[in-house]
C-alpha cells in the first residue's frame, strides 16, 4: 500500500473523529472518502496532509512512518473546496507558486507551466487573472498548482463542491483522465455517491469517525457488509451508473 493508517483516532474537544481507522490506498489509484456529514472524511484527508495530528496511530506513506514529518515534507497535493487561488496573481504565477517556493531555476518553472497549462487544456490563459476564468477553469488551475511541484500523492476535499452540476459532470470526466494520465495517487473526499461511484477505483465508507467498507464500487453497491452501507447507499442509481459508465470502466 501507499497510503496507509492503522488504528487511527482523533478527537476534537471531546468530539471522536476518528475512531480506529484503518484504511490502505495503493500506489497510482484515485480512492473517494464517501459518507455522510460530520462522519470524520475531511478529518482522515487532514491527517493525512500533516495538518492535524493523531491521537494515536500511524500513517505510512509509501513505506514510511510520517507521523512527525511536517504537511511540508511529505510530498502532497492539495486540492480545497474553495480553490484557495491568489487573486492578484495570474494563472501562470498561481501554477509556478509552488516551484518558486522550492526555489527552482527559472527556465524550470517556465516549462513546467507550460506544460500543465496544456495538460489542463489552458494553454492561452497564463496571463489571466482568477476572477477572468469561470469556477470550472478555477478549479483546473487549482489542481495544476497542486500537481507542479511533483507531488507523491494528491488530496482533494471535496473538489468540486463549488461548482454547478452540468460543469461538475464534465470536471469528473476530466479529473479521472488526468489522473489516470499522471499516475499520480490521489485521495479525494465527497458525499457524492454517483461522483464517487464515477471517478474513483476505491471506495471507502466513513460513518460516525469509523470506516464501514471499503471496496470498488462494483463491490461496495453490489455487497454491503454492514447495515449503515445497506442504508446509505442508493443501489438504484448504481444500476443506473452502471448502465452508463460502468461497463465502460470495467472494458
Amino acid at each position: 500500500m501507499y497510503v496507509e493508517m492503522r488504528q487511527i483516532n482523533k478527537a476534537f474537544d471531546g468530539f471522536q473523529a476518528s475512531r480506529n481507522v484503518c484504511i490502505g490506498v495503493e500506489k497510482g489509484r484515485l480512492a473517494a472518502l464517501l459518507g455522510p456529514s460530520g462522519s470524520g472524511k475531511t478529518t482522515i484527508l487532514r491527517m493525512i496532509a500533516g495538518l492535524d495530528r493523531p491521537d494515536s496511530g500511524d500513517i505510512f506513506l509509501n513505506g514510511a512512518r510520517v507521523n512527525d514529518l511536517p504537511g511540508s515534507k511529505r510530498g502532497i497535493g492539495f486540492v480545497f473546496q474553495n480553490y484557495a487561488l491568489f487573486r492578484y496573481m495570474t494563472v501562470a504565477e498561481n501554477i509556478a507558486f509552488g516551484l518558486k517556493v522550492q526555489k527552482r531555476s527559472r527556465q524550470e518553472i517556465q516549462k513546467r507551466v507550460e506544460e500543465l497549462l496544456e495538460l489542463i487544456s489552458m494553454e492561452d490563459f497564463g496571463k489571466r487573472y482568477p476572477y477572468q476564468l469561470s469556477g470550472g477553469q478555477r478549479q483546473r488551475v487549482a489542481f495544476a498548482r497542486a500537481l507542479a511541484p511533483d507531488p507523491k500523492l494528491l488530496l482533494l476535499d471535496e473538489p468540486f463542491a463549488a461548482i454547478d452540476a452540468k460543469v461538475r459532470r464534465e470536471l469528473r470526466a476530466w479529473l479521472r483522465g488526468m489522473i489516470e494520465r499522471v499516475g499520480v495517487t490521489s485521495i479525494f473526499v465527497t458525499h457524492d455517491q454517483e461522483e464517487a461511484m464515477e471517478v474513483a477505483d476505491t471506495i471507502i465508507i466513513t460513518n460516525l469517525g469509523r470506516i464501514e467498507q471499503i471496496g470498488t464500487p462494483k463491490e461496495i453497491c453490489q455487497n454491503p457488509q454492514t447495515q449503515f452501507v445497506k442504508e446509505f447507499i442508493d443501489s438504484r442509481r448504481f444500476e443506473m451508473f452502471w448502465e452508463f459508465w460502468g461497463r465502460e470502466r470495467e472494458g
